[in-house]
């Protein structure tokens, strides 16, 4: 079965309405309520037809993950629930699709989210536009723009923690796929003078806290910085710290961002030593001073200050400090310098401050749409993304609250004009007819701000550049004059009497009554915000400096391109900008994002009524309603109504096979609605009032309840009867598997039976036939047995025959032999009894030793010579022959033991022997080295090419060659050395280059030398006066000390047939030159593992530490 897609609708499990055009009846108390219904609900989108209306939460909402990116892309505007991805999947699909360039307008006051939403249209378009590592990296720039952006142009005030302080036109750029090519970014009227002060409760851009937060101390030293905020004038205290924000990972993301968008090491060093600059720069004071001529001077209080900002900027601090005190004024030919006053001094100050920043923020545009720019040259699609400041009303409201105000207004206009003109676009379109909607226009408040001669701008401007003295009040004064009848023009000091008494109107200030409602401006700083001077004089000075990106900023300081020519206004500026602006949004179709702040504390969950009723009537979000319902309330394409209400007709349920207006047609027909209620168009049908929708709904519904009804009747029956024939199938199964368990059980005891009644046939004829095998078996026996019984009688018989013959013979035999007896013993009587006893004594005593003998040869022990077991001695006569028997067979096992022995292991054992002789129970060192066999070449001086060229030196055979430790006569120190004894020579050669270092005839040495210690430390006594005891004895220190003697008193008694002299003794005396040295051994620690510690006490004495 096919699965049906189920399709969603604005209006399904709709809250409140989703739609304002559909609300009914339609006021602002039910407009309020309406959205406050939806806020409550976390609602927070709510649709005026294709404008969507967003009311920041102050929260995080799960509504923007990528399964909700997923959902809203590619579906209809009306598809879903209220969103912002609908409306940029609309965007850019008629963008992609339609190739229609767009622009999103995102509109609001400041605190109402226009930040927010421009992220998240950007980070939708990014998210479902197409991939690739180019596409990817373009997305990314383009996003990371947004937080170098922010940091530099956004700042806390007291409506809202990150509020863009400038404007933020996007225009990012698509190629035919829809796939991001690049973007291009303008900016409008930074709040510059928030650089030098800012209202209470409110701080400066953020990029001056995430410095002195998140910079490092190396890098806050290079900029010359303290981590103290009250350090610096220029930023406010009161408010330096924001609750949830971190300025520290916010300079982080904003390092690396400026990485990612494409800012070199160098260029990012630069921008935040202009940035450090800024900051210094309000810490210069200024103190006053008179000259001779009576004029007031102003001088720099603390040059310290003065002399980081020049080292940072590499200005020539002279040069800076003449440009802070003095003005020089240019007319044709001639140049008059004159002096700042302390009050003109920080005016300069401040200027400086604002001028900089702002350059410099505009260079940050400049240069992020250097690596954001398409760098193809195709015909490219456009989307521009408007995020500028909302409409603002404070207490104190000034120029830069006037400018605000003026776009605002002209967006207002354009935002009606657009709107207006897609509605009649649309009834042309299908060919309905049009009706003509009556609203408020508010050209008539752009004309009363930006007319060429009469305009508010246009007088200031005239104003500013007026010979004489200018002052606010001049201005104020003209603005009385020529705008005093002006409806929307509202002044105390006007010649419209009904504002003479008027006491909330001061008579400083004047009102405008806007399309948000009136606002009230203090004129004070009017001319100088206009003006935006800086004095020639620091322009110069920082076209001087040795700072690139500075000397950039300052393009007007060049000497060589001094322009007397007056720069232009800030408002002229802002209003040609504007104009720009507008004329770019009208070749797009638009997109409107209306924003809207639920309360001034930011906090969630809070719904101010009468602060939300303001800003609905400022935006003119009811007049877009009643713009939208002035015709027809609702539309919707025939094919999408068909599918929506086909179930309420039963010729269209459920399936049309017409076209589908004629099934819309049919089902309106078969509703009975009246027909003044709808329009049929081109392609759509156009509903006039909300109620006929809702009385459709409402008939939908009812007929979906009819349906669930219905599909559950037919689902249940399905499920019963499915159940069913599942039973019946399963009864057969079991059935069938039943008869067959049943006819397995059957076989299976016919077969046990079977088998129990062969078993019991066979074991009967085994039986039988086993009687009959016994039978024949015992026949056998019985003939077997009578035989043997035959056979041993007849056996017996001949016995007794024979032995009755053999005892004939044997008595003869016995009787011979007695007779021979007797014959020999009357012959020899007189012989026997004399000789008798002796005979006797020796017989027992043969047969005594006989026994003895057979007795040790059984006993005997093993062996080995060790074995010291001997059997006991029988008999106390033997004693002397059982010792000597002991003797005997001892020396016979040993002879037989040695002559198992090589001629090397009997050279080995003649060595133990001789060392046992030499050594037991004299050195303590002697039990450990009865175990370990006499190696005598410890060095394989053959195999190892290191010695080669010793082994060529030594032509002899080589008895021992050992490593050892010579000790040095005059200071105790060791050094390593390979001693050699051959048959003739004691030789002693270095261990690194194998240099033979001394030579001993074995005739010269008389002695050897150890204490009785359990130490390696031993002496080799010479001959004195033979060539080798020049510098006296040998002392040496080694590990094989027993063998070493050992080997050494056998050679030389071999050689010289004379025993070496071995003495033992813990303090004995050596020969060191012609001093006679005692060495004496006594208890300490060994530092150098078992080499004794030696260590010359005087002349006469060498004590050695032994453990």
């Amino acid at each position: 079965m096919a699965k049906m897609e189920v399709k969603t609708s604005l209006l399904d499990n709709m809250i409140g309405v989703g739609d304002m055009v559909l609300l009914e009846p339609l006021s602002e108390d039910s407009f309020i309520n309406n959205l406050k219904k939806r806020f409550d609900h976390s609602e927070i989108y709510t649709y005026i037809g294709s404008v969507v209306v967003s009311i920041n939460p102050y929260r995080s909402l799960p509504i923007y993950s990528p399964e909700k990116v997923e959902e809203y892309r590619n579906r209809n505007f009306y598809e879903l629930s209220p969103h912002i991805f609908a409306l940029s999947d609309e965007a850019y699909r008629s963008l992609r699709d339609q190739d229609k360039d767009q622009c999103i307008l995102i509109t609001g006051e400041s605190g109402a989210g226009k930040t927010e939403a421009s992220k998240l249209v950007m980070s939708y378009v990014a998210a479902v536009c197409g991939k690739g590592a180019e596409v990817n990296q373009v997305k990314e720039q383009l996003l990371q723009s947004n937080p170098v952006l922010e940091a530099f142009g956004n700042a806390k005030t007291v409506r809202n923690d990150n509020s863009s302080r400038f404007g933020k036109y996007m225009d990012i750029e698509f190629d035919f796929k829809g796939d991001p090519l690049g973007g291009v970014i303008s900016n409008y009227l930074l709040e510059k003078s928030r650089v030098v002060k800012q209202p209470r409760g409110e701080r400066n851009f953020h990029i001056f806290y995430q410095i002195l937060s998140g910079a490092s101390d190396d890098l806050l030293n290079k900029l010359k910085l303290e981590r103290d905020f009250s350090r610096y004038n220029y930023l406010s205290l009161d408010s330096a710290r924001v609750n949830g924000v971190d300025d520290a990972v916010n300079f982080r993301t904003v390092r690396n961002a400026m990485q990612i968008v494409g800012f070199m090491d160098h260029e990012t060093q630069s921008i935040l030593e202009v940035v450090a600059a800024v900051l210094k720069l309000g810490n210069i004071e200024f103190k006053p001073e008179s000259r001779v001529n009576g004029l007031d001077e102003s001088k720099i209080k603390d040059k310290n200050e003065l002399k980081e900002i020049c080292e940072l900027t590499g200005i020539d601090q002279s040069v800076l400090e003449r440009a802070f005190s003095f003005r020089t004024v240019e007319a044709k030919q001639e140049k008059v310098s004159t002096t700042l006053n302390v009050a003109q001094a920080y005016y300069a100050r401040d200027a400086l401050a604002k001028n900089l920043y702002s350059r410099l923020f505009s260079w940050l545009v400049t240069r992020i749409n250097e690596s954001i720019k398409a760098q193809t040259k195709v015909r490219k699609k456009v989307m521009g993304v408007l995020d500028i400041y909302g409409f603002e009303i404070f207490e104190d409201n000034s120029f830069e609250q006037f400018i605000i105000n003026y776009c605002n207004e002209k967006l207002q206009q354009i935002f009606i004009e657009l709107t207006l003109k897609e509605e009649q676009e649309e009834y042309i379109r299908e060919d309905i007819e049009w009706t003509h909607i009556e609203y408020f226009n508010n050209a008539i408040i752009c004309d009363l701000i930006e007319n060429n001669q009469t305009g508010i701008l246009a007088m200031l401007d005239e104003e500013c550049l007026r010979p004489g003295t200018v002052t606010d009040d001049t201005f104020l004064e003209k603005l009385n004059q020529i705008c005093a009848t002006h409806q929307h023009f509202e002044s105390r000091m006007s010649k419209c009497s009904r504002f003479l008494n008027d006491t909330s109107l001061p008579h400083s200030c004047f009102r405008i009554q806007h399309y948000a409602g009136k606002v009230m401006y203090q004129v004070e700083g009017f001319v100088d915000k206009n003006n935006d001077l800086l004095y020639r004089d620091l322009s110069q000075a920082m076209w001087k400096a040795n700072h690139s990106l500075i000397k950039a900023l300052f393009p007007e300081g060049n000497p060589a391109k001094i322009n007397l020519k007056r720069p232009p206004t800030a408002g002229s500026q802002f209003k040609a900008s504007v104009a720009t602006l507008m004329k770019n949004l009208q070749t797009k179709n638009p997109n409107y994002i209306r924003c809207i702040k639920p309360n001034d504390k930011k906090a969630a969950h809070i719904f101010n009524e009468a602060l939300v009723c303001h800003q609905v009537r400022y935006l003119g979000l009811l007049e877009n309603v009643r713009v939208r319902r002035a015709g027809y309330a609702f539309r919707q394409p025939y094919e999408l109504c068909l599918e929506r209400y086909k179930m309420l007709c039963k010729q269209t349920w459920p399936h049309w096979r017409g076209p589908a207006r004629a099934g819309v047609e049919v089902l309106f027909n078969e509703l009975e609605i009246p027909e003044e209620e709808y329009s049929f168009g081109r392609s759509k049908i156009f509903i006039r009032n909300p109620r006929t929708l809702f009385k459709l709904e409402d008939l939908r519904k009812q007929r979906l309840e009819d349906l669930a009804t219905l599909i559950q009747k037919i689902y249940r029956g399905w499920k019963c009867r499915t159940r069913f024939l599942l039973m019946k199938r399963s009864q057969i199964v079991i059935a069938s598997w039943y008869r067959r368990y049943a006819q397995q059980k059957k076989y299976q005891r016919i077969k046990s039976s079977a088998i129990v009644v062969q078993s019991y046939i066979r074991g009967w004829k085994a039986r039988k036939l086993l009687r009959e095998l016994k039978h024949q078996k015992r026949c056998k026996e019985a003939a077997t047995t009578i035989a043997a019984y035959w056979h041993g009688t007849q056996a017996r018989r001949e016995l007794k025959r024979l032995k009755d013959e053999a005892r004939r013979k044997h008595a003869v035999a016995v009787i011979w032999a007695y007779w021979l007896g007797l014959k020999v013993r009357r012959e020899y009587r007189k012989f026997f009894r004399a000789n008798a006893g002796r005979k006797i004594y020796e017989f027992t005593l043969q047969k005594i030793m006989q026994k003895y003998f057979l007795e040790m040869k059984n006993k005997m022990p093993s062996l080995s010579p060790i074995d010291k077991n001997w059997p006991a001695r029988p008999y106390l006569f033997l004693d002397s022959t059982h010792k000597e028997l002991k003797r005997i067979f001892h020396l016979w096992r040993c002879k037989k033991y040695r002559d198992q022995f090589t001629d090397q292991q009997k050279l080995i054992y003649e060595e133990k022997l001789e060392a046992s002789e030499l050594f037991k129970d004299k050195k303590a060192l002697y039990p450990a080295s009865v175990g370990q066999p006499f190696q005598g070449a410890y060095l394989e001086i053959s195999k190892n090419p290191k010695y080669k060229r010793l082994k060529d030196a030594v032509e002899e055979k080589i008895i021992i060659a050992e490593v050892v430790n010579k000790i040095n006569r005059a200071n105790g120190k060791c050094a390593s050395r390979i001693f050699l004894l051959t048959k003739n020579n004691v030789l002693l050669a270095d261990q690194k280059s194998g240099h033979i270092k001394a030579e001993v005839p074995l005739g010269d040495v008389t002695k050897v030398s150890m204490s009785s210690q359990n130490d390696g430390f031993f002496a080799v006594h010479l001959k004195e006066g033979s060539g080798a005891a020049g510098k006296g004895d040998f002392l040496f220190s080694s590990d094989h000390l027993i063998e070493m003697a050992t080997k050494l008193y056998r050679t030389t008694l071999s050689q010289t047939k004379q025993k070496l002299n071995i003495e033992i003794s813990d303090e004995f005396l050596v020969q060191f030159r012609q001093d006679k040295v005692c060495v004496k051994f006594i208890q300490g620690n060994q530092k150098n593992g078992n080499i004794p510690t030696c260590k010359r006490k005087n002349n006469r004495l060498l004590e050695v530490a032994v453990p």
